[in-house]
């Protein structure tokens, strides 16, 4: 299942290569939404993997970007006590503004893109912003 969010790029680390198979580059975007008139503002650590290390290369600290993602999620046991770490993978990185035309809006937008209709909604944002994907778009008039 991957995800979208829209938000400010607050800092980019250098690649790190985890094992002789395995880089990462983290990077931290900040997301501000308004909720009941009071703004809230979190800061969300994603990292690139792989290939995909240089593809933040091209934005500089302050850009407003939209992030497609997965999240990733792990388990281990040491010393008999389990361990969990979740990672968002990111995907795709893309100019805010390229994505959005006109509107300039602060507040980021958080959409899940999983396809399909559970009945729940998993946008963040609490507004319906279901972007269905072509094959899943009915065009029957009945």
């Amino acid at each position: 299942m991957s995800f979208e969010v829209t938000g400010k790029l607050i800092a980019k680390f250098e690649t790190q290569q985890v094992s002789d198979k395995f880089k990462k580059r983290e990077f931290v975007i900040e997301l501000a939404e308004e909720i009941n008139g009071n703004i809230y503002t979190n800061f969300a650590k994603m990292q690139l993997v792989q290939a995909k290390c240089d593809i933040i290369d091209r934005f500089k600290e302050g850009d407003q970007v939209k992030v497609s993602f997965n999240i990733k999620g792990n388990k281990w046991e040491r010393d008999g006590k389990v361990n969990y770490i979740t990672n968002l993978d990111a995907w795709r990185i893309e100019a805010a503004s390229a994505t959005q035309g006109s509107n300039q809006s602060s507040a980021p937008v958080y959409n899940n893109n999983g396809g399909g209709n559970n009945g729940s909604t998993n946008n963040f944002s609490g507004t319906p912003n279901y972007n269905p994907s072509p094959e899943t778009i009915d065009d029957l008039p009945f």
